[in-house]
C-alpha cells in the first residue's frame, strides 16, 4: 500500500517530492520514501534527496525513516556505511517489505545501518513502529 493510500496520509501533514526515480514525504518526524520500480538508488541519487530534506527540515534535526517498498529496486547496501558517515540525521528506520525476497533484502540493510531498524510486513506496522519510538514520545 503506497502511503498516498493509507489512512496516514489524511491523518499526517505531508510535504510530497516527486524525484524521477521515486516519491518522498516530508512529515514532522518522519521521511517515507517510495522508490520506482527497477531503479537503483546510487550515491547520486541519495545526495538528490539529502539536498531536498535539508531544504525542508533546515539544521539540527532528527527523524524516522520509512523506506516503503512498493516496488522492487536495488541499493548496495555499503551506501548506508557512507550515509551514516556523513549524516546523522535519522533515529531509526523502518523498512516495510511485500514479499519474502524484499524481507531478505531488508535483513541485509539492516545489517548495515547503525540505528535501530524495523522490518515491517506492512505499512501500518511500520508506521505505528516509528510513532511509538521512544526518540519522540
Amino acid at each position: 500500500m503506497t502511503f498516498e493510500n493509507s489512512k496516514y496520509f489524511n491523518l499526517l501533514p505531508s510535504s510530497k517530492i516527486e524525484f524521477s526515480f521515486g516519491t518522498f514525504f516530508f512529515l514532522d518526524r518522519i521521511i517515507i520514501s517510495e522508490l520506482h520500480e527497477g531503479i537503483h538508488f546510487d550515491w547520486e541519487k541519495i545526495e538528490l534527496v539529502i539536498s531536498a530534506i535539508a531544504e525542508h527540515y533546515g539544521d539540527d534535526f532528527k527523524v524516522a525513516f520509512l523506506s516503503n517498498k512498493v516496488n522492487s529496486y536495488s541499493i548496495e547496501p555499503q551506501l548506508w556505511i557512507n550515509f551514516y558517515q556523513e549524516y546523522n540525521f535519522i533515529v531509526a528506520s523502518a523498512l516495510v517489505t511485500y514479499n519474502e525476497f524484499g524481507f531478505k533484502n531488508a535483513t541485509l540493510e539492516k545489517h548495515f545501518s547503525k540505528n535501530s531498524v524495523k522490518r515491517c510486513k506492512s505499512l501500518s506496522e511500520g508506521m505505528e513502529w516509528i510513532l511509538n519510538l521512544e526518540e519522540f514520545v
